[in-house]
């Protein structure tokens, strides 16, 4: 029996079996597809979501929704996990006026925030310092110390963070951070002082939430799916998860830029209209133009 006859006998047109045999050819290739960029992507951002991977990639002939659908068809969906840990006890500490309460973000180093966090490793603590920018959402300085004090957290990672901006720092720039010591201990403050600096502190960590919200994405989307087994590997693991947190990941609130291109595209708009951010990320006190990296 020729193909012809059996096209006849049962009542398929040869072009309808061409058609479905195309169909199955583009949806392999289309998985195909996804598979390559989401592990590309993946291989450098562990919890990088679905979304962010399509519009940094923008992958040709599949629309978003049909990416995300075929991702998660082949087990790519991400599962949530919950992580806070508390190193502050901000009760009855020296503070400063939190001077980010309604205050409009249009700019860099207009406002960085500034928390500790720790990380645990082979049965100890170590310690991690992030300094970011609240409007770009850069980490524009950190530290990694296996000790709480002052000389190993908020200052190395202050100094971290006036070497990224190349020692020029606007007046009056405000340092935002919780009630912890490192932060109104004297030598810190010598520090803030000589760049005119405005210190700010919060009262309760929802105050502080741009901080806090940094240290969950680099642990819990970064470090976590390495092996780190000492303190030396933990440093190098940092570097490497806040280069590729500040060059590589793109955020839903800076429209699916890295907040290094995201900087660099502010330069160019001189005294244009600077992008306003729309969602505020504190939960209680409104930051105008605030609102969180993403998480996944």
């Amino acid at each position: 029996m020729s193909l012809n006859d059996f096209y006849k006998i049962v009542g398929v047109s040869k072009q309808a079996v061409h058609k479905a045999l195309n169909r199955k050819l583009l949806y392999n290739q289309q998985l195909t597809t996804v598979t390559k960029v989401v592990e590309k992507e993946r291989s450098k951002h562990p919890s990088l979501s679905l979304r962010a991977i399509y519009y940094k990639n923008h992958p040709i002939g599949i629309g978003r929704d049909r990416f995300e659908l075929f991702a998660k068809e082949l087990g790519y969906a991400l599962k949530r996990r919950s992580y806070r840990p508390r190193t502050t006890n901000s009760y009855g500490v020296k503070r400063f006026e939190n001077k980010l309460q309604c205050l409009e973000l249009n700019r860099t180093d207009q406002a960085w925030s500034s928390d500790i966090t720790y990380y645990w490793v082979n049965d100890r603590f170590y310690f991690i310092t992030f300094i970011i920018d609240c409007f770009s959402r850069r980490i524009v300085g950190y530290s990694v110390s296996d000790s709480m004090f002052t000389d190993s957290t908020s200052i190395p990672a202050f100094r971290s963070a006036v070497n990224c901006r190349k020692g020029i720092l606007p007046p009056y720039l405000i340092f935002h951070s919780d009630g912890g010591g490192q932060y109104y201990a004297d030598t810190f403050l010598e520090l803030t002082s000589k760049y005119n600096i405005a210190n700010s502190m919060c009262e309760m960590a929802y105050e502080n939430g741009k901080a806090e919200r940094i240290n969950g994405v680099i642990k819990n989307n970064y470090l976590r799916y390495w092996e780190i087994n000492d303190f030396q590997t933990l440093k190098k693991a940092v570097t490497k998860a806040v280069r590729l947190y500040n060059s590589d990941k793109p955020h839903k609130a800076l429209k699916y830029l890295s907040p290094v291109k995201f900087e660099q595209e502010q330069v160019y708009l001189q005294q244009g209209k600077k992008p306003m951010m729309t969602k505020s990320f504190d939960a209680k006190v409104k930051i105008i133009g605030a609102s969180s990296p993403e998480l996944s």
